[in-house]
């Protein structure tokens, strides 16, 4: 090691012996070898989850059959669930559902904001934000017909693109899913509320990483994954909020017998149950809300505010190292360098080269992701990542750069998920 590895390596250590949440990385399967800078896509395996499955599995399943839908609550558990969420989101016990996916409850509250401005027939979107919430306003919009999709570069002011007076909803994400730039959720709640719309948050990229405060901001709707920084597995059910003023007037399409207020009553026509439990659609996907509400419960010994800085601190930490140490090889930093604007995630841009760099890298241990034309990104999850694992993460991206290792035809094949 050089001078100045020598003294960032003195640096992490010194930063990880001082950290309050240290202590969390024990609740987690991290293989050996391995930096895992993935967790914003997929967080990693809190270990509790393999008992409770087994439970679940073995007791709840194997000898309680059907009975387990009361003596387990197995029916109760999308509000069950949604209730752990809430603190996380900055909104009240009852108000928050779990079930279906992200792309299924953003469909829902489409529908729902739509409904609510029936003399409005505009849906506004970030030009660039993740793909599925955009292909899903599209789907709305092919289907119910009279809808117009207009997007807006949500790097400028959006005051301009409501001034036309016929925007019906705005669908925005909090934290972006490739820059990580976090938006102003209140001054743009309040912006687009003048304006006459509501606004639905997308919190995919935010919840369990960046401070969320859906009641405080006003806001509308609000839908997000679990499976990111709340670690609750691949393809765990999403969540939905809906704020408690529009509850009773809002439809949403998806009227499943569990949105109804009473579907054992087995009544022909559809009555829509209360608040967000009008959001619960088909039966609810009990081993994976299982492995959710075990992954959930360790939320209850975090400290927000401590897992709020250390995520900035780990950022800033590693956009210092890259920058200093990684100079020369084409990295450009794509992601917010003020961090009061940036989430918990980091992209830099590489041209021609970044998914071999990435592929280099993931077979050395550090697992990031890419994402196309030309990004890098790692995630920083605060419960289990530290500053050594920052410091040891440059020194390979910096090995993997100097010493061509990304130049294998190997490297350059695409994976069907990147």
């Amino acid at each position: 090691m050089n001078t100045s590895d020598t003294q960032n390596a003195n640096r992490a250590r010194e930063y990880d012996a001082a950290d309050p949440l240290a202590r969390f990385r024990t609740y987690f399967h991290i293989p050996a070898g391995t930096i895992y800078l993935d967790g914003n896509s997929l967080g990693a395996m809190p270990l509790a989850v393999t008992g409770r499955l087994a439970k679940t599995a073995n007791h709840e399943w194997a000898e309680g059959l059907i009975r387990s839908w009361n003596s387990a609550s197995w029916i109760q558990l999308p509000l069950l669930v949604g209730d752990r969420i809430a603190p996380l989101i900055g909104v009240a016990r009852g108000e928050v559902a779990v079930g279906d996916s992200t792309s299924v409850n953003l469909f829902k509250c489409l529908a729902a904001a739509v409904h609510l401005r029936p003399d409005r027939r505009v849906i506004l979107l970030e030009q660039d934000n993740f793909p599925t919430d955009n292909y899903m306003a599209e789907g709305l919009a092919a289907l119910v017909g009279n809808l117009e999709i207009r997007v807006f570069d949500s790097t400028k002011p959006i005051e301009p693109h409501l001034a036309s007076g016929d925007v019906a909803v705005v669908m925005l994400s909090h934290v972006h899913y490739r820059t990580a730039r976090v938006q102003d959720m209140s001054a743009v709640t309040t912006a687009i509320h003048a304006a006459g719309a509501p606004v639905i948050w997308d919190l995919s990229h935010s919840v369990g990483a960046v401070k969320v405060e859906l009641a405080q901001s006003d806001a509308d709707f609000a839908v997000g994954c679990t499976y990111k920084y709340l670690n609750g597995g691949p393809g765990a059910p999403a969540f939905v909020w809906v704020a408690p003023r529009l509850a009773a007037d809002t439809k949403q399409p998806l009227s499943g017998w569990m949105g109804h207020k009473d579907p054992f009553a087995f009544t022909p026509l559809y009555e829509p149950g209360p608040a967000v439990k009008r959001f619960v659609c088909g039966t609810p996907q009990v081993l994976s809300l299982t492995a959710l509400d075990e992954c959930l419960k360790l939320w209850s010994e975090v400290d927000l505010d401590q897992l709020f800085e250390k995520s900035r601190r780990l950022t800033s930490f590693f956009v210092e190292l890259v920058e200093s140490e990684c100079q020369g090889h084409g990295l450009v930093l794509q992601s917010p360098r003020n961090v009061a604007e940036r989430g918990s995630h980091v992209s830099f841009g590489l041209e021609q080269i970044g998914y071999p760099v990435m592929r280099a890298l993931i077979d050395r241990g550090v697992i990031g992701d890419f994402r196309t034309p030309n990004t890098i990104r790692f995630g920083f999850t605060p419960l289990y990542v530290g500053f050594s694992d920052v410091e040891r993460a440059v020194q390979l991206l910096r090995q993997v750069l100097e010493e061509r290792l990304w130049d294998l035809d190997a490297y350059k094949i695409r994976a069907a998920v990147t």
